[in-house]
């Protein structure tokens, strides 16, 4: 792990399924019956069973009931409550969770904020390794005469090789926004900075006591029916080793 990425969950070692996580601003079980409930009413989803099942902490062990990773096909999600008023988000997408469009949908569906947060450290040396990216979104409900519900979106990341800065939506007013400017792309928006933008937002989504307070569970959304063409099933190991982690 990079030095300038020092602290992420778990030492990173649960990548690429917690590189990116969605969070929301709802109770753990009520997200989880929210999301199935949806699931279900998409077309895509007829002819498939999706049942909600509550999972036990601690969280790694949560999170091994998203094994085995699969491509081709998310098969499960799990919603993790945390010692906040928000719920974590990941998947078994072998290529790690996509937070993005679920976390639009679900702010709209239950009126409510919903994050994505992405923490990949740069390792990228020759053919080998991660392009670094540092990614923070917030969504909101459905905002009349607008067609997206991004209320901010920040991002520094490593686009093939070439580091570039984004922004939209209004600045919060915790954010250093003069950091903006700064002369190395990627410093324009760091680790550090995305940790303390979310630490006024109520989380410490990288530290492993922020998860599963003592008395709760997670809720693991499990969808099962016929596989997609091309469903692949993967451990972590192999999807880390594919990912060259």
């Amino acid at each position: 792990m990079t030095q300038e990425m020092k602290g992420l969950l778990l030492e990173d070692r649960w990548a690429p399924v917690t590189s990116e996580m969605g969070f929301l601003a709802a109770g753990a079980e009520q997200a989880a019956q929210a999301f199935a409930t949806w699931q279900r009413g998409l077309a895509t989803s007829h002819g498939f069973t999706i049942e909600v099942l509550s999972v036990s902490g601690p969280l790694e062990q949560a999170l091994s009931h998203l094994l085995p990773l699969s491509g081709g096909e998310t098969q499960r999600r799990l919603f993790i409550p945390t010692r906040s008023a928000w719920t974590a988000y990941v998947t078994n997408q072998w290529t790690g969770t996509d937070a993005a469009s679920p976390m639009r949908v679900m702010a709209r569906q239950l009126s409510i904020r919903c994050l994505r947060v992405v923490a990949v450290p740069h390792t990228l040396r020759g053919d080998q390794g991660r392009y670094g990216a540092v990614m923070l979104s917030v969504y909101g409900p459905e905002q009349p005469g607008k067609i997206s519900n991004t209320v901010r979106a920040l991002a520094a990341a490593n686009d093939g090789g070439r580091w570039v800065f984004e922004q939209s939506g209004e600045p919060f007013p915790f954010e250093q926004v003069e950091q903006y400017q700064a002369r190395r792309v990627r410093d324009r928006f760091s680790f550090e900075m995305l940790k303390d933008y979310l630490r006024h937002l109520g989380l410490s989504p990288f530290e492993e006591d922020f998860y599963l307070p003592p008395g709760s569970c997670a809720w693991l959304v499990q969808k099962t029916g016929p596989f997609a063409p091309g469903y692949k099933e993967y451990t972590l190991e192999e999807a880390r080793r594919e990912r060259v982690l």
